[in-house]
């Protein structure tokens, strides 16, 4: 019989194709992202040479990050939304940067204009994320200070920029927290306080009418 082991030997080497072990997983594209507005700052950030030039690793790393925060998409650019969306993380993880913020007994709508952020907190405990706004363009600034919440009105719909409010929160005048569709991240607002529509709603069902709000700060690229 062993002379058969040889042959026995030359047939175990000749596995057919199909019984082969599965290959590795397949490598994504390559990250290709070139160079954009928030580069340093996103460099600096996660702690990257800071040359304000997009890198094979920068990219990388930028992409790892969209994908973490949720921000699409997810393509490794160093955007304005991708930075907006770090710098709410940021607020969310450390208290420190929330101290801007009046710390009392009631809860309070926080919304920092020059971060272009919006939080809730009740003492030192959030009771709403971070989350990323958009206020008033230049001219039309969203007013700053000591706010209460006057008027609620879930479908809401504007006459003089002829534009839906979905879950507006009046504060001041004309001016309110509420949703929008329309990006964020460009422009401003007529002076509202705009979030996406389903941080809009859940802020809207967690404030109640005579909520306090506290804003300050000024919006990049306006007067005041």
């Amino acid at each position: 019989m062993r002379w058969l082991l040889p042959a026995i030997a030359a047939l175990s080497l000749a596995v057919p194709a199909s019984y082969a072990a599965p290959p590795g997983p397949a490598q994504g594209p390559a990250c290709r992202a070139g160079t954009a507005p928030y580069q340093r700052e996103l460099e600096r950030e996660l702690r990257l040479p800071v040359d304000g030039r997009q890198s094979a690793a920068d990219c990388a790393a930028i992409k790892r990050l969209q994908q973490r925060l949720g921000v699409r998409p997810a393509d490794g650019r160093a955007t304005l939304r991708t930075y907006r969306f770090l710098v709410a993380d940021q607020i969310r993880r450390d208290p420190a940067r929330r101290r801007a913020c009046p710390v009392k007994p009631y809860r309070i709508t926080c919304v920092d204009l020059s971060r272009q952020i919006l939080w809730a907190q009740s003492g030192r405990r959030l009771v709403f994320d971070p989350v990323p706004v958009r206020s008033g363009r230049d001219g039309l600034e969203t007013r700053r200070g000591w706010q209460r919440i006057y008027l609620k009105h879930r479908d809401h719909y504007s006459t003089i920029y002829h534009v839906a409010m979905p879950y507006a929160q009046f504060f001041n005048g004309g001016q309110a927290l509420h949703g929008t569709r329309a990006d964020l991240f460009s422009s401003g607002s007529g002076g509202c306080v705009n979030l996406a529509v389903d941080d809009a709603r859940r802020l809207y069902d967690l404030l109640q009418k005579g909520d306090r709000i506290y804003l300050w700060g000024t919006k990049p690229g306006t007067g005041g």
